[in-house]
């Protein structure tokens, strides 16, 4: 794994700041991370707002300017509205390196609602990579009804990727799901969604769950360089 492609900072809810979250990952051996605070609507959490992610972001440039052989992306997890829209506008959007979007409302929708959903956030052309994709809690809750398959064949036509969320409590996307997107040929970044350094290290985790939908390291996004993981988020 060269790097981490999801995870937050005190920007949002995180416990440590932009450059603690850097020097852990450092630690790793990583080259890449991306920092992926949350969006406005999650208020809760200290979402970002427009201003605050171009702030956030020209933090991000000052600190690259600073960093030998490591990289900073820049992105955010985008709340999907309802109706499927983005909890920021495009213009700030297309400024990213990285978009990770996700489910964090509405859970009980319809199953044709919830794919639908989800399928026109995938339209928006500067989303990359869906996170938690089912929204499952082990021993917490079931995920919302979604038609996985629809959603995998949808991101494949869009040039859109799902993440293995390499949480303890989520393990999302379940392996059998895992397996579908290799057979679909659909690639997978494998993500700690880490809200403290220590968390980094949940990463073994989700290699662990990628192995048992029987990834290859070809089917895995954040194994890529730096250069070709810019190639593949521009759509």
């Amino acid at each position: 794994m060269r790097g981490d492609l999801h995870m937050h900072t005190t920007a949002s809810d995180g416990k440590a700041s932009l450059e603690e979250m850097v020097r852990a990952a450092k630690r790793r051996g990583y080259r890449y991370i991306a920092i992926t605070d949350h969006s406005k609507r999650l208020a809760m959490a200290n979402g970002l707002d427009a201003r605050r992610l171009r702030e956030q972001m020209a933090e991000i440039d000052a600190l690259n300017e600073r960093l030998k052989n490591f990289t900073v992306l820049k992105g955010n997890e985008v709340d999907i509205l309802e109706d499927g829209t983005l909890d920021l506008p495009d213009d700030v959007l297309a400024e990213l390196d990285v978009c990770v979007f996700s489910v964090h409302s509405k859970f009980n929708l319809s199953r044709e609602k919830q794919t639908r959903r989800i399928l026109r956030a995938m339209d928006n052309p500067h989303v990359n990579i869906l996170a938690h994709p089912t929204g499952r809690i082990i021993n917490g809750r079931e995920g919302y009804d979604v038609d996985i398959e629809a959603v995998l064949h949808g991101a494949r036509e869009r040039g859109v990727f799902l993440e293995i969320n390499a949480q303890p409590a989520r393990l999302d996307l379940a392996a059998h799901w895992v397996r579908m997107a290799r057979e679909i040929g659909v690639a997978l970044a494998i993500n700690t969604d880490a809200h403290a350094p220590d968390q980094l290290g949940h990463m073994a985790l989700g290699v662990a769950q990628a192995r048992r939908g029987w990834l290859e390291k070809k089917d895995v996004l954040n194994t890529r360089t730096v250069t070709q993981l810019r190639k593949l988020m521009t759509r």
